[in-house]
C-alpha cells in the first residue's frame, strides 16, 4: 500500500494499519514497488492465488481442488483489500530457475477419489479458472484475434479444464488441463548479468501422460513428453479425462526469453484498451448533457432571474406588491425546516463522507497510487478514507442541524454515525453469511470482519463525534430572509410539477452522464478485468458532479416559481433518483451480460449492486442538495423584502 507513505496522515494511517493487523490477526504488508532483479539460475517462486468463474462469482482457494501440494502450504500475508476480494495467495510446487528452460517436468500423480472428480467437474462446469503470480505478475493466457492487426489479448488465468463430448455419442466428458506450458519473459541489464521480469504467460494443455515401467516421482520418463528425446506437448489431442479412481499426472515446460519491455512498463499490456475511443464517445456524449444544462442554468441565473430581482426590487406601489408572483411570494416560507428534517441531516452528513472519499481516492488514483500491482490497494484506501471522512460527516450534520434549530446534536451524531455503515453492514454480512454457506474463500474471516467493526467504532465514531462538536460549537448560518409564523398554503400544482415526476426526471440525466462508464466498471468487477482508467473515471466524476447540481438547480427554480416552497428534501430526491436507474441498468445487465446460473450467485450480485446504488444515491443526493442550497441562499439574499 503505497498510500501509507503518500499521505500527510501517515502516523494514523500507520496506527490503524496496526490496529486492523492486530484485531484480524492478518500480515498487513506495505509491498515497495521497488524491482526484483535475478541472476542467472536464481529460483523464481510461482504463487497460486483463488480459483475464479464469472458464472458463480465465488472465489475458492487453490487447494481445495486435487492439486499437487508443495511440502507444506505457506499464506503470504495479505492486505485488508486483498482479504475482502477474496485473495487467498499460497507457495506452490512450480519452481524455476531464472533463464534455464526446462522441458516436461512431473510436478506429481494425484488419484482421484469420488469426491475430487465431482469436485473437479463441477469447477470445469462453472468454468473455473486458475490465478497464479509470479514477481507479483499475475499469469495469464495470451489469445490471438483473427484479425492479425489487433494487438493480444490477455485473459487472466487459465480453465481448469473443459467438457466436450465424442462424436456420435451423447455423454459429456470432462478434460483437466494437468499440462501448463509457461513462458517467462525477462528484460535483460546489459552493463551486469540481471535480469527482470516483465511477462507471465501459460498454454494450459490437457495429455493423458503413459509411462513405462514403475512410477518413481520426479524422475519417471514420460512416453507422451519426454526432454531426452526433445519430445514436448504441442496439442491436445489425447486429453486427460476426470473420472474417479484414476491417476493424473501433472507436468509443466518453461521457457524463457528476452523483451525489450522495460520493468516500468511491464504492466501495460496488462492493462491495454482497444476500446479507449468509446471512453472518448461517453466523455462527449456526457458534456453534451453538461452544456445542454449550463445552458439552461445561465439563462435562468442572467435573463430571468436578473429580470425578476431588478422587477421585485423596483415595486414601490402597494398594489403592485400584492401582484407578486413567482418564487419571491414563497419567501416566509422557503427557509421553514423539512419534515424530518433529522433524517435529512445524517443523509446529507453521509454524502458529504462519501463524496470526501471519492474524491481523494481518484486523485490518488489518478496520480498513479493505486496501481493494480498493489492488490487490494484500491480497497484498502477506499476503506481507510471513508473511517477518516467520518470527521467531515459530523461536520456538515451538525451545521445542517443547527440551522434547523436542533439541540440534541449528540442523537444526529449518533445517527450519522450509524445509519449508512450500519445497513450496509448488516446486508454485507447476510451476503458473507451466503458465501460462507458455499465454502467460498471470498467469506471475509471472522478476525478481519473484526477488524472492520474495530475500524468503525474506534476511529470512524469518535471522527464523527469531533466533526460534530467542532460543527455544533460555530455559530447557526443566518437564513436570508426571515420565516414566518404560519405556514402558507401551496398552490395546487401542474401535473408536471407533481413530486414523484419531477424527481423521476431529474435522475434521467445524471445517470445518463455516467452509464457508459458505468458498463466497464461493471466489466471489471464482474467479468475479473482490469479497471485502470481512472483518468477517464475522475473525468466522469467531475461530470456527474456539474450534472446533479444543475438539473437539481433547475427543477428547483420551476418548483419555487409554482410557489411550492418544498424544495428540502426535493433537492436531495431529484439527484439521488439517478440510483434507481443505476440498479435498474445493474439488473439490464445482470440479464444481458452475465452467465450467472446458481441463485446464491444471483444474491450476491444484486445484493452488492444495492449497495452500490445506496452509496450512488447518497453521493448524488448530497450534492443535489448543497447546489440547491446554495442557489436559494444566493437568490433569496439579492432581493429587498420589507
Amino acid at each position: 500500500m503505497e498510500i501509507s507513505r503518500s499521505m500527510a496522515v501517515a502516523p494514523w494511517i500507520a496506527a490503524v494499519l496496526l490496529l486492523s493487523a492486530v484485531a484480524g490477526g492478518l500480515g498487513f504488508y506495505l509491498p515497495g514497488v521497488a524491482p526484483s532483479d535475478f541472476q542467472k539460475k536464481d529460483p523464481l517462486l510461482v504463487k497460486v492465488n483463488k480459483l475464479t468463474s464469472t458464472k458463480t462469482q465465488l472465489p475458492y482457494s487453490y487447494y481445495s481442488l486435487p492439486h499437487c501440494r508443495p511440502d507444506s502450504i505457506v499464506d503470504s500475508a495479505e492486505n485488508l483489500g486483498e482479504v475482502l476480494r477474496g485473495d487467498r495467495i499460497e507457495n506452490s510446487p512450480y519452481v524455476f530457475e531464472m533463464r534455464e528452460p526446462q522441458m516436461c517436468q512431473i510436478v506429481c500423480k494425484v488419484t482421484l477419489s469420488d469426491k475430487d472428480a465431482k469436485g473437479l467437474k463441477e469447477k470445469i462446469e462453472d468454468e473455473y479458472r486458475v490465478n497464479m503470480i509470479l514477481d507479483n505478475l499475475p499469469l495469464v493466457v495470451p489469445i490471438k484475434r483473427l484479425d492479425q492487426d489487433t494487438p493480444t489479448f490477455y485473459h487472466h488465468g487459465f480453465y481448469i479444464g473443459a467438457k466436450g463430448q465424442a462424436a456420435g455419442k451423447k455423454d459429456v466428458k470432462y478434460y483437466i488441463h494437468n499440462h501448463l506450458s509457461f513462458l517467462v519473459r525477462y528484460h535483460k541489464d546489459m552493463q551486469m548479468d540481471l535480469a527482470r521480469i516483465v511477462g507471465f504467460e501459460v498454454k494450459p494443455f490437457s495429455v493423458k501422460h503413459e509411462y513405462e515401467g514403475q512410477w518413481s516421482g520426479n524422475k519417471t520418463r514420460l512416453s507422451t513428453c519426454d526432454p531426452h528425446a526433445r519430445r514436448s506437448v504441442v496439442n491436445s489431442d489425447a486429453p486427460q479425462e476426470v473420472e474417479a479412481n484414476k491417476d493424473i499426472i501433472f507436468t509443466y515446460d518453461v521457457e524463457f526469453q528476452a523483451s525489450e519491455v522495460k520493468w516500468a512498463s511491464r504492466w501495460d499490456t496488462y492493462l491495454l484498451m482497444a476500446d479507449d475511443q468509446i471512453h472518448w464517445f461517453s466523455i462527449v456524449n456526457s458534456l453534451m448533457i453538461v452544456l445542454f444544462l449550463s445552458g439552461m442554468v445561465a439563462m435562468i441565473m442572467l435573463r430571468t432571474l436578473y429580470r425578476d430581482i431588478s422587477k421585485y426590487n423596483q415595486l414601490e406601489t402597494q398594489e403592485e406588491a400584492q401582484e407578486e408572483t413567482g418564487w419571491k411570494l414563497v419567501h416566509g416560507d422557503v427557509f421553514r425546516p423539512p419534515a424530518n428534517s433529522d433524517l435529512l441531516c445524517v443523509y446529507v452528513g453521509t454524502g458529504v463522507q462519501f463524496f470526501g472519499m471519492l474524491l481523494v481516492t481518484m486523485i490518488f488514483a489518478v496520480l498513479g497510487f493505486l496501481s493494480p500491482s498493489n492488490r487490494g490497494g484500491l480497497m484498502t484506501a477506499m476503506l481507510l478514507l471513508w473511517v477518516f471522512m467520518g470527521l467531515f460527516a459530523g461536520y456538515s450534520s451538525a451545521r445542517l442541524y443547527k440551522m434547523f434549530k436542533g439541540t440534541e446534536w449528540k442523537k444526529i451524531t449518533l445517527r450519522t454515525a450509524f445509519t449508512f455503515p450500519g445497513i450496509v453492514f448488516a446486508i454485507f454480512f447476510v451476503l458473507n453469511a451466503l458465501i460462507w454457506g458455499e465454502k467460498s474463500s471470498g467469506a471475509v474471516p471472522f478476525t478481519t470482519m473484526f477488524a472492520l467493526v474495530l475500524l468503525w467504532f474506534g476511529i470512524s465514531v469518535p471522527l464523527v463525534f469531533v466533526g460534530s462538536y467542532l460543527g455544533f460549537k460555530k455559530p447557526a448560518a443566518e437564513d436570508p430572509v426571515k420565516t414566518n409564523k404560519i405556514p402558507r398554503q401551496i398552490p395546487e400544482q401542474a401535473w408536471y410539477m407533481n413530486p414523484i415526476f419531477s424527481i423521476l426526471i431529474g435522475g434521467i440525466l445524471p445517470f445518463g452522464a455516467v452509464f457508459i462508464e458505468l458498463f466497464f466498471i461493471l466489466t471489471s468487477i464482474w467479468l475479473h478485468q482490469f479497471y485502470y482508467i481512472f483518468g477517464f473515471l475522475f473525468l466522469v466524476f467531475l461530470i456527474l458532479i456539474v450534472t446533479c447540481a444543475e438539473i437539481t438547480i433547475v427543477l428547483c427554480y420551476f418548483q419555487l416559481c409554482s410557489e411550492d416552497y418544498l424544495w428540502w428534501w426535493r433537492s436531495y430526491l431529484t439527484s439521488g433518483s439517478s440510483a434507481l436507474y443505476l440498479f435498474l441498468y445493474a439488473t439490464f445487465y445482470f440479464f444481458t451480460k452475465l452467465d450467472i446460473t446458481k441463485p446464491v450467485s444471483g444474491i450476491l450480485y444484486f445484493g452488492y449492486m444495492l449497495i452500490a446504488s445506496y452509496a450512488f444515491f447518497v453521493l448524488t443526493g448530497t450534492i443535489g442538495f448543497y447546489a440547491c442550497f446554495w442557489f436559494t441562499r444566493l437568490i433569496y439574499s439579492s432581493v429587498k423584502i420589507d
